[in-house]
């Protein structure tokens, strides 16, 4: 009767049909609206890219520029003996913003030196330093105005601070002197306006102001690396291959020992450790110190404090117990699932010998991610390199003129100069003042959502496919006479052909999740400096339910996808079927997961046996339609080759 109620709530189970032979081949076109919704967001990412393309400079993020736009230390320009960028406030720098515009918003100069010592202007000013101190203003400042002036205008930096050329770029000689931080031999700084300021502000824009500059010297390391090594790597992965294919032959017929070798193993490993954190726990008797509390010993940086007391090796120890005992009671209980899996590994392996095609298949999955991604990353930096160091009129008086643009090279000879006598042309902020410049930050949005949806349509189209080979496998009565000629490139051409709107549809949910989870991170980046203890407790819940949200339409789009590859229906009606299914057999799921923890390959194919076997079986033994749990088992195997080519792990 519970089990009446349970199906009546979560779906009828489908009965066995003999006549079913896998994946249906006569279907029709399913999410035809989401598809049409894709491809115009194609049509407009490609445009977004080509317009980027067409206002950015990515030597913006190579080379460093002034507030002018003119390159340092470049060859047959007039700042070609000028090789290092001078920042006039880098404290500044420690806006956000810098990370998506890749310019601190203060003026910058290009140099034939980086400081090397403390000077204010107001010191420097009537002064023999200040020939000194000229070489760091703005090009052609004559030093014929006040000092007040001279601030107001930005001509000159407020104090020069000793500094110190990295990747081009003056920043602070900062370094620690017995835990303090110190610039030359000062803690603090005057700011050039009459007050001192702590040191920690210049670390902080001066953190902001590199972090491109290290990504961007990561990235290089990289490169050379592999330009180095590439022969190697290639060596690695051709033995990585042959290996990959020796152990899938060798599952057919060793899958039994190594599942219980590697039970075994886990067992006694967990056994070795409790024994030695009790053998350390006696050690520690009688030590000076070792009995302290955990709770009065408090945070410590250095982990390694920790292992001197016998507290922690007790707790080490009462964990490992629990671990292992759990671990033996599951094995006790679930000894008929580990049968059940030594079968299901045989039966991949055997599947795989059938479908090799499928071994090489994520590496196409590979190679459209690496697309996507490239894309992405060409966008995003043509689109933050697209501004432009923007200069207004700034006037004490009741200038008419006051707050428009103006190009600080013809302002003397303007029209706005001869109206407004008093007023002055002055770097304000990097940006623009067209409709494609205030929609910057709208277009990097674009960007990334762009991506996640096309990363995640990649992701969901091969899912799709090997889940739709493998169910050629797995209904075939005569293998191979049943199988057709080609069921991998059969299954992605149904997936194309008839489900690109489904496929669509699953990765737009995705992707918008995704989306929210990213601008829930900058709003967190930005509320950190903040002291609002409820503002962090409700981003730090939203964070939280998000990343949540996520991992369930994952797992509900992965056994979606099985769904639409066999059944052809439209995503909706494939995600409520296969949430009905797991309902269903939701007290034999955790056996099977126990057994098979969730896996992914390098791609981001699951390979986790979500949808699982019911406990009906024909005469023939040939399972039920209702239970393609057995596609994941397929790919599970699959799943681990490509890592394995890749030169990575298959777990997470």
């Amino acid at each position: 009767m519970e089990d009446e109620r349970k199906d009546g709530a979560y779906g009828t189970p489908q009965k066995y049909d003999p006549t079913f032979k896998g994946p249906i081949y006569h279907r029709g076109c399913t999410d035809i609206i989401c598809c049409v919704f894709l491809l115009l967001a194609i049509v407009g990412y490609v445009a977004v890219g080509i317009i980027a393309w067409t206002h950015g400079d990515p030597r913006k993020v190579i080379y460093p520029t002034d507030s002018r736009g003119e390159f340092c230390g470049q060859k047959g320009t007039k700042n070609a003996n000028k090789p290092y960028l001078f920042y006039f406030n880098i404290v500044k720098c420690a806006s956000p913003l810098v990370l998506l515009e890749f310019q601190c918003p203060t003026p910058q100069i290009c140099v034939e030196k980086c400081p090397d010592r403390y000077l204010t202007y107001l010191n420097a000013h009537r002064s023999q330093d200040f020939e000194y101190y000229k070489q760091f203003c703005v090009p052609g400042f004559q030093g014929n105005k006040g000092v007040a002036e001279v601030l107001r205008d930005g001509d000159c930096p407020a104090v020069l601070i000793p500094s110190k050329p990295l990747a081009r770029r003056c920043f602070p000689a900062i370094h620690a002197h017995k835990g303090v931080l110190m610039v030359g031999n000062e803690t603090t700084y005057e700011d050039g306006h009459g007050s001192r300021k702590n040191i920690t502000e210049l670390v902080e824009g001066a953190k902001k102001a590199n972090g491109v500059l290290e990504a961007r010297q990561l990235a290089m390391r990289i490169f050379e690396d592999y330009t180095v090594s590439w022969y190697w790597i290639v060596i690695g992965l051709v033995i990585a291959m042959v290996m990959s294919l020796l152990f899938i032959v060798l599952l057919r017929f060793l899958a039994g020992i190594m599942v219980w070798v590697m039970i075994i193993m886990v067992i006694l490993v967990l056994g070795y450790g409790i024994f030695h954190c009790y053998m350390e726990y006696t050690r520690l008797r009688g030590e000076a110190g070792s009995d302290i509390s955990l709770v009065d010993l408090g945070f410590q940086t250095d982990l390694r404090v920790y292992l001197h007391l016998r507290q922690t090796w007790m707790a080490f120890m009462i964990i490992l117990s629990i671990l292992e005992a759990v671990i033996i009671l599951l094995l006790i209980f679930l000894r008929k699932r580990i049968l059940i899996a030594i079968a299901l590994i045989k039966e991949a392996s055997r599947a795989v010998g059938y479908v090799m095609c499928s071994l090489l298949y994520p590496l196409v999955t590979f190679l459209l991610l690496c697309l996507c991604i490239a894309y992405w990353a060409s966008t995003a930096v043509f689109l933050s390199t697209s501004n432009e160091a923007v200069y207004k009129i700034f006037d004490d008086g009741t200038c008419q003129v006051a707050g428009k643009t103006c190009n600080p090279e013809t302002f003397a000879s303007s029209n706005e100069s001869r109206l407004c006598p008093g007023a002055h042309c002055q770097f304000a902020f990097y940006g623009g003042e067209s409709g494609y410049h205030r929609a910057l930050l709208g277009l990097q949005i674009f960007n990334a959502f762009m991506f996640f949806w096309l990363a995640n349509f990649v992701l969901a189209l091969g899912q799709v496919t090997l889940a739709g080979a493998f169910a050629s496998y797995y209904w075939a009565l005569h293998k191979p006479d049943d199988l057709p000629a080609f069921p991998l490139f059969s299954a992605f051409g149904r997936a194309l052909r008839y489900h690109t709107g489904s496929l669509a549809f699953g990765a737009l949910i995705l992707a918008i999740v995704q989306i929210i989870r990213v601008m829930l991170e900058y709003l967190d980046q930005r509320l950190k400096a903040a002291e609002n203890r409820f503002a962090k407790f409700l981003m730090t819940c939203l964070k939280c339910c998000f990343w949540c949200l996520e991992k369930f339409i994952r797992f509900l789009n992965r056994n979606a996808y099985i769904m639409i590859a066999i059944y052809g229906t439209n995503f909706c009606t494939s995600a409520r079927n296969a949430f009905f299914l797991l309902m269903r057999n939701i007290i034999r799921d955790p056996g099977i997961l126990f057994l098979h923890p969730p896996y992914q390959d390098c791609a981001g194919h699951s390979t986790a046996p979500q949808l699982l076997l019911g406990p009906h079986t024909d005469g023939d033994h040939r399972l039920l339609p209702d239970c393609p749990w057995l596609l994941q088992c397929l790919r599970h195997v699959c799943g681990h080759v490509v890592p394995l080519l890749l030169g990575g792990p298959g777990e997470e």
